[in-house]
């Protein structure tokens, strides 16, 4: 079964990637099951300052939930090798139930396909006696369709040479005779043996059971003749002996389908769609085969379960969400559009951080929170809260992160000065990498926009930070998706922000929703730091009244 994947939104803050982390955690301790945390996007300085401050490794990169092959159940039916007969890839399909066998190597690649209807149609055309020598036929193959066993010559040779010939009487002239290197198949008569071996025979099939010679056998030795013997009549052995050919020599070759297990499903579905091929050969990432895929496992996906942190509109989620089955979600933001097809366990509550409520419900099941857990939760509610200086924080965040940081040893004031000092180095990263340290994405009725939050403990790294991002965000946005772009540019220490923005109707927005005369490109606004309460609330209100 695999891990229920915990994640947070795209461009991951410090309390999406540390809820993820507790989260998955807490689940863990509670259920004794797997619980991956996973995250949506790079990690930011602030992040990975508090990740290497308690020794925690980064969660697992996911790009996306979208169902890929390795989530399809597809058959792990055994390839087969080239060199096997017919009649041992026939018992092969009967005894696991499928009509398409891959053809493959010693190291797995996939050599060719045999299909049913390909084995029977030869079975019910072929009239050519000399089928077994043309495709180089193994004795071995030989004897074990027919039941038998070698008794004279080497299990590892071939039939190369000749044709098939039932012996059933002394021939009467030239045109009946056995020539150089044909398989006879014959009968107990010791003439007819000696005959065969005499004009020069390849193999002898020696039916029934019968015993041979020391005479037939010495003189066979001498002329390199390989005598099987097979417990079968001659009618028997004639009817069956085509099957002993090897499967490389019907097997397609040319123009075979495959995927492989990254491959997403929806790519797949659109391709067989249009073929008429019920069965398809799976390959794993180093290309070798691992299992057989019908039309009808598309249908038969194993949804990843996966439990949101600290988001809940589609729009913030990882791509392909909606075709994972979202079992939870724990956020403190307003509630959107993320649809699930069954009841889930959905806890909101109007906080300062996720993280706080992840506390309480720590408490609530009575699990005790170690130190590192606890180091990364106060991280969390101090950045989301801005050591208690958001307007989204309450007593209860509070309260939450002096407990936490008794619990992991440290200052709070020191810690969150280190983190914001951490979060503010912007100097070397370009304008998309500052934009998307922390961008979300709203969607009302009428419009998409994306409210992009850089924070800084400096005036002057902010001022710079301004300079090069207004420019950036003009080119971005015929890109983006949406129809306004916005950048709170926060200062931490003065809790103020500057609030960037471009696209049509961008200055008419920001003036109704904070009644204020905008300069031509941003707005500077004393006291706003929050921008799930001080700022989309605002914005969305004024986009709505448009």
């Amino acid at each position: 079964m695999k891990s229920t994947i915990v994640i947070g939104h795209k461009n991951p803050d410090t309390d999406s990637i540390c809820s993820a982390i507790c989260y998955a955690d807490l689940k863990h301790r509670l259920t004794g099951e797997e619980y991956l945390p996973c995250r949506a996007g790079e990690i930011n300085n602030e992040t990975r300052f508090v990740l290497d401050q308690f020794g925690v490794e980064a969660p697992l990169l996911i790009e996306t939930l979208e169902p890929k092959i390795s989530d399809v159940q597809f058959r792990e039916v055994e390839g087969i090798s080239p060199r096997i007969s017919l009649q041992r890839a026939w018992e092969h399909m009967r005894d696991n139930n499928i009509r398409t066998l891959p053809v493959v190597t010693k190291r797995g690649k996939i050599k060719g396909v045999l299909t049913l209807g390909k084995e029977a149609r030869f079975y019910l055309e072929d009239q050519d006696p000399r089928a077994l020598s043309k495709a180089a036929t193994p004795y071995l193959n030989i004897a074990q369709t027919l039941r038998g066993e070698i008794i004279v010559g080497d299990e590892d040779a071939k039939f190369t040479k000749g044709k098939i010939v039932v012996a059933a009487y002394c021939p009467s002239s030239d045109e009946d005779s056995v020539a150089e290197g044909d398989l006879v198949i014959t009968g107990s008569s010791i003439e007819l043996q000696k005959h065969a071996i005499e004009s020069g025979a390849g193999c002898i099939i020696i039916c029934t059971g019968a015993k041979v010679t020391p005479a037939v056998r010495k003189r066979a030795g001498e002329t390199g003749c390989t005598v099987i013997v097979s417990p079968m009549d001659v009618y028997t052995c004639a009817k069956l002996i085509t099957h002993a050919l090897p499967v490389s020599h019907i097997m397609r070759r040319e123009g075979i389908i495959s995927f492989n297990t990254d491959e997403a499903v929806a790519d797949v579905k659109a391709t067989v769609s249009k073929l008429r091929i019920r069965y398809f050969p799976v390959l794993d990432g180093n290309n070798c085969y691992v299992g057989m895929m019908s039309q009808r496992n598309l249908l038969d996906i194993d949804r990843q379960k996966v439990i949101l942190v600290d988001h809940n509109e589609k729009g913030q989620a990882i791509d392909g969400v909606m075709n994972a089955q979202v079992i939870e979600v724990i956020d403190h933001h307003r509630i959107d559009s993320v649809e699930t097809v069954n009841p889930i366990y959905f806890r909101a509550q109007p906080l300062g951080c996720t993280a706080t409520i992840i506390t309480t419900m720590y408490h609530e099941n009575h699990i005790e929170i170690e130190p590192v857990i606890a180091g990364l939760l106060c991280s969390a509610i101090l950045s989301d809260t801005l050591m208690f200086r958001s307007p989204t924080c309450t007593p209860a965040d509070e309260s939450a992160a002096r407990e936490l940081a008794g619990i992991a040893g440290i200052d709070i004031k020191k810690h969150a000065m280190a983190m914001f000092n951490a979060g503010s180095k912007l100097g070397r990263k370009t304008p998309d990498e500052i934009f998307h340290i922390d961008s979300k994405r709203f969607n009302t009725a009428s419009a998409s926009v994306i409210v992009s939050q850089v924070t800084s403990v400096s005036e002057k790294e902010l001022k710079k930070v301004r300079r090069k991002l207004l420019p950036y965000m003009e080119s971005l946005l015929p890109s983006s998706g949406a129809d306004m772009l916005f950048a709170m540019l926060t200062n931490i220490i003065d809790q103020s922000t500057e609030l960037l923005f471009v696209g049509q109707n961008a200055k008419s927005v920001v003036k109704s929703a904070f009644d204020v005369e905008p300069q031509s490109d941003s707005v500077f606004l004393e006291g706003v730091v929050s921008r799930k309460k001080q700022v989309i609330a605002p914005l969305i209100a004024a986009i709505d009244e448009l």
